[in-house]
């Protein structure tokens, strides 16, 4: 039997490269060795206060790019989170046996508190639970997670065990997977922070419906550095990020790559690679307004990746159910 692997995607900002290179690019080439679950996760999104027009469009945005950059969903399982209610269910029973202090050594809890402070939502604190919930549900393998994401994972196994120690084999231990390169693409304008979809500063990300125009737009005014030398080198941050990104683009090598622009200046790398992001999103665009244009055809599919794992997910329940004797 295949493996496992179970992921998810907030349906809030907008969707960057950054998102493609470093997860998306990665679940669509694993969806043929593994049994994929990749889930739009909406419950998760509504841990902070959000528009309900705007949350349901960007649902469906989020969906369409996942399938329109290559993800089939007649292979792996694409679904929203809060169609399948046992991920809910399943979060309570949890909270049961997650120890309140696991939960406060939480990093991301942590920093989006300062933020909020007294505005800051229970369901925010209970983020984790909710992710191991997810995770735990559907008997998952491997969670490919970036560096930020590691942490829930391991509380994701922390949970597994625990209960598995107090009720016998009931939950598979899941583990974290996290890309060795291209899984921290960073902003354009600060490269020493990264690429993220709650950035509103338009000259930070380059997203996956940017105009080409726009793209070359931001690529140009990217930041450097005063140097002359186009080389892969992660204490000049700048041209580093925009080597990676030509490289995760492109596939080619590092000594290719420095090769090729080797004698030239920033403008000439700058110029390239934005022709190479431009010509690389174009397919993925096209295809997202094919599917986008009939407005009921990403339901209709959404709706069967869900009617694809509710089965999974209703033998978990249930077995959890009965194993600390509810229902």
């Amino acid at each position: 039997m295949k493996k496992r692997v179970f992921s998810g995607i907030q349906p809030t900002g907008d969707l960057h490269i950054g998102n493609y290179l470093g997860a998306i690019q990665h679940w669509v080439k694993i969806q043929h060795e593994y049994d994929c679950i990749y889930c739009v996760v909406d419950l998760h999104a509504i841990t902070i206060p959000q528009d309900p027009r705007i949350l349901r469009a960007k649902t469906r945005e989020v969906a369409g790019l996942l399938i329109a950059s290559g993800i089939d969903p007649q292979i792996a399982s694409v679904f929203i989170q809060s169609h399948v209610h046992e991920h809910s269910e399943l979060t309570w029973i949890l909270n049961c046996f997650i120890p309140m202090g696991w939960m406060r050594r939480m990093t991301q809890f942590k920093e989006k508190s300062q933020k909020q402070k007294e505005e800051v939502s229970t369901a925010l604190f209970d983020y984790p639970a909710l992710m191991a919930a997810d995770i735990l549900l559907y008997n998952t393998d491997e969670v490919p997670v970036g560096e930020d994401q590691k942490q829930h994972v391991e509380l994701a196994r922390d949970v597994a065990q625990r209960f598995n120690s107090v009720y016998g084999d009931t939950f598979t231990v899941p583990k974290a997977v996290i890309a060795k390169t291209g899984a921290r693409i960073m902003a354009l304008d600060d490269p020493t922070q990264k690429m993220s979809k709650s950035e509103e500063q338009p000259g930070r990300v380059i997203n996956l419906l940017d105009s080409p125009d726009d793209i070359r737009n931001k690529i140009m005014r990217a930041t450097t550095d005063s140097l002359r030398e186009i080389r892969f080198d992660e204490d000049r941050p700048g041209i580093n990020n925009l080597l990676v990104i030509y490289e995760q683009f492109t596939r080619q090598g590092r000594e290719e790559i420095e090769g090729r622009f080797e004698g030239k200046g920033y403008v000439d790398l700058k110029r390239e690679l934005a022709e190479v992001v431009v010509e690389s999103l174009s397919p993925v665009q096209s295809r997202y307004r094919e599917l986008t244009a009939d407005p009921h055809h990403i339901d209709r599919l959404l709706a069967e990746g869900a009617d694809k794992v509710r089965p999974i997910a209703e033998k978990t329940l249930a077995r959890v159910r009965d194993m600390v004797g509810i229902g």
